[in-house]
């Protein structure tokens, strides 16, 4: 199958290395000129995955138009917030684009302002393709090494070229499902991004297993009472879209959003962190459009204002685990 990967960060970086070792036909298709050059003449992204050499089957594209004159499929691999600008790019040089037949996205977040979801960003700025999310308990890292792993394949209605996708994804070292639950999977992706900062601020907090493990579970429960309210359905979240990546990156060393709980933890600011940091932080941004969607909805979820709170008003992670311990006593 014929694959563009646009946007060449670590996870872009990634799935062109996977998907490549599997075979198929892969461009990926950097964001600035000077690192579509680096990228071709060193073989390596040094920037957002070093370590990991790019086989010489995978060309490096910057001219979207003979790019997507060729793709099957598009993998929209860039932050949460960028994907507007990404899909108005990518709609000036659709013309020639006979071939494409679904567009999906590898970000986890909600747009600001509008509260969108990934793939409704992409419906509403290409609404003549199919969208679909590609999510799950998986790191860059690991994708690009071939550690076993799994992931799901979501789109409102599944057809028979999703399956021809979901196959092509799919190989010794990545397991792919599918789901007909967008809507879930991709407010699970969302989600925890949000509970792997407080677990990060358990974390730098010192506060051990037991904080650590009631926060999970109590995330879980609140991931799935907000997700279901907002239409989406509650086994959903029980699987590697929902409990799998909220597990994997509320503990992985590899976490961008762990560590930067962990810092905010160990006393540091969200403001500076934030601007010292040279890979996006999904879960800050998504923090506070979900937390605006929540107010917006009426719905309850005390661990995502808490968190919220903690990043954008500057409450000690101290006093935002203390008013979660002090919170009416309920049966669970």
């Amino acid at each position: 199958m014929n694959f563009a990967i646009v946007g060449a960060g670590a996870w872009g970086t990634a799935f062109a290395i996977h998907l490549s070792r599997l075979g198929h036909t892969v461009t990926l298709v950097p964001r600035r000129f000077e690192q579509a050059l680096a990228l071709a003449s060193t073989r390596e992204n040094t920037d957002y995955l070093p370590g990991f050499k790019l086989p010489p089957s995978i060309q490096i594209g910057h001219e979207l138009t003979p790019v997507l004159m060729e793709a099957e499929v598009v993998l929209l691999a860039c932050p949460s917030q960028a994907l507007r600008a990404t899909c108005e790019h990518l709609r000036e040089h659709l013309a020639l684009a006979t071939q494409l037949k679904l567009i999906i996205s590898l970000a986890k977040g909600l747009e600001l302002g509008t509260h969108l979801r990934p793939s409704e960003v992409i419906t509403a700025v290409l609404p003549d393709y199919v969208a679909a999310s590609l999510t799950g308990p998986t790191n860059a890292a690991g994708v690009a090494r071939g550690n076993p792993s799994a992931m799901v394949l979501a789109a409102k209605q599944p057809d028979a070229f999703l399956a021809d996708v979901q196959a092509a994804l799919s190989g010794p070292t990545l397991r792919v499902y599918t789901s007909d639950d967008l809507a879930g999977a991709e407010f699970g992706g969302c989600l925890k991004n949000v509970y792997a900062i407080a677990a990060g601020c358990c974390d730098g907090l010192k506060l051990g297993d037991n904080a650590k493990a009631a926060l999970l579970t109590r995330a879980l429960a609140e991931m799935v009472r907000v997700g279901v309210a907002l239409g989406a359905k509650a086994e959903t979240f029980y699987g590697l879209s929902g409990f799998g990546d909220l597990v994997a990156t509320c503990n992985g060393a590899w976490s961008r959003n762990r560590t930067f709980g962990q810092h905010l933890g160990e006393g540091k600011k969200a403001a500076e962190l934030i601007a010292a940091s040279k890979s996006v932080v999904e879960g800050y941004r998504t923090t506070d459009s979900f937390a605006g969607l929540c107010a917006e909805r009426g719905l309850d979820a005390p661990i995502l204002f808490e968190t919220r709170r903690i990043l954008y008003e500057g409450r000690a992670p101290a006093d935002a685990l203390a008013a979660l311990m002090m919170r009416e006593l309920k049966r669970e």
